[in-house]
């Protein structure tokens, strides 16, 4: 990435279907949909939550990752997004249109609202010698008991549950 990006993540929701493309001009595959993000706080006065505006972000996923969030994305699945905030600028039958565009370098489900199974995909490009992440399937897990002096942080739901464990 270039020193002169404009790097965000975005927290929110699919609200279209995620569809797939490939580039006329070389076949480069991509993905796009829409990402709806609600920023929410409680009222502590009123006693309710309440929502502001929602922003909405055009997101393209390029190549592989592109194949893989066509195949693990849906419309209202909550996801993380993390990628480069650029802004497309056209003419629609309103007049002038500018929309945000989330151009994804990583993405995945949101662990907060649901539980996922991740497979591994390999692609051509890894199996000609190309540089591809590190496997750490192999490597042994630290402990995470009192034995090792971890300590696991609980918030205050989890705490209740627990305490008839012990």
């Amino acid at each position: 990435m270039s020193s002169q990006s404009l790097d965000l993540t975005v927290v929110g929701w699919i609200g279209t279907e995620v569809r797939i493309h490939h580039e006329s001009d070389g076949g480069v595959p991509f993905t796009t949909f829409r990402l709806g993000s609600t920023r929410r706080w409680f009222d502590k006065q009123a006693g309710v939550w309440k929502d502001a505006q929602t922003e909405w972000f055009n997101v393209k996923v390029w190549r592989t990752t592109a194949l893989n969030a066509a195949r693990s994305l849906r419309k209202g699945d909550p996801v993380i997004v993390q990628g480069q905030l650029s802004t497309e600028e056209w003419v629609g039958a309103d007049g002038p249109r500018t929309s945000l565009v989330l151009d994804a370098i990583a993405l995945g489900p949101n662990l907060a609202f649901g539980s996922s199974h991740f497979a591994r995909t390999v692609s051509p490009s890894a199996a000609a010698g190309e540089a591809s992440p590190a496997d750490v399937s192999g490597l042994e897990e630290v402990p995470e008991d009192e034995e090792a002096g971890l300590t696991p942080v609980l918030d205050e739901e989890q705490e209740p549950a627990l305490a008839g464990a012990r």
